[in-house]
């Protein structure tokens, strides 16, 4: 049976329809309605022949390192505040790792844009905590990187503490000339010891894990429902 289109139905173009989702908060339906308009491209290949699945699949696999690769132009921290750090941790194994459903590829740059934009934002204070855990892990396997970041603190600690027995703050001019002279030393033995270098290496690890994770990781509420008993 063929029903008729019902002449009082909306028809709203997909464009207006995604500009009306991101304005009003639906980030989730959109990264949904994206992954779904790409969907019947991959499954119209399969009555092809073995030539043309091959080609199909070298244009698929393109796409997708095209995509990784203009992750590299994005700037993920344009949208980044400082409520966004304030705000509690999300939780690291229901919203952070989740379940395996819960990461995708995504279907073209666009929505691995959004993606990158949205969970930046959610999971910041999860990213920065990553880069404080590699950092030290990196000092851990760098002892040298590791007595460079002891000896830089306890040099400013030496500071603080004859600034407060000698009253420096009382001589402007002495107090600069010393702490001019605290910035130097700290940064010979930073460069010496290869702190550098550590920080260097967490920096690397830490972008790239904090890419890789936003990109496959679906958008969900921003307020997960709560489960009634």
């Amino acid at each position: 049976m063929v029903f008729s289109s019902n002449p009082l139905s909306l028809s709203v173009p997909d464009p207006t329809f995604d500009t009306w989702l991101r304005d009003s908060g639906y980030l989730e339906i959109l990264d949904q309605h994206s992954s779904a308009a790409a969907a019947p491209s991959t499954t119209t290949t399969s009555t092809t022949t073995t030539t043309t699945t091959a080609i199909v699949l070298f244009i698929s696999f393109f796409s997708h390192a095209l995509t990784l690769l203009s992750l590299f132009t994005l700037n993920p921290f344009s949208k980044l505040t400082t409520d966004d750090f304030s705000g509690p941790t999300p939780s690291w194994t229901r919203s952070f790792f989740a379940d395996h459903g819960s990461y995708s590829f995504p279907s073209g740059f666009g929505q691995a844009r959004l993606r990158v934009n949205e969970n930046v934002k959610r999971y910041a204070r999860n990213y920065a905590s990553l880069f404080v855990l590699f950092f030290v892990c990196t000092l851990y396997q760098m002892p040298l990187a590791l007595i460079g970041m002891i000896s830089s603190l306890a040099l400013w600690d030496i500071f603080k503490y004859c600034s407060d027995r000698w009253g420096w703050d009382r001589y402007p001019v002495i107090r600069q000339v010393m702490v001019r002279a605290a910035q130097c030393v700290a940064a010979v033995i930073l460069i010496c010891l290869n702190v550098q270098m550590a920080l260097f290496c967490a920096l690397g690890v830490s972008y790239t894990v904090m890419i890789m994770h936003a990109v496959f990781r679906k958008l969900t509420p921003a307020r997960q429902p709560t489960r009634s008993r």
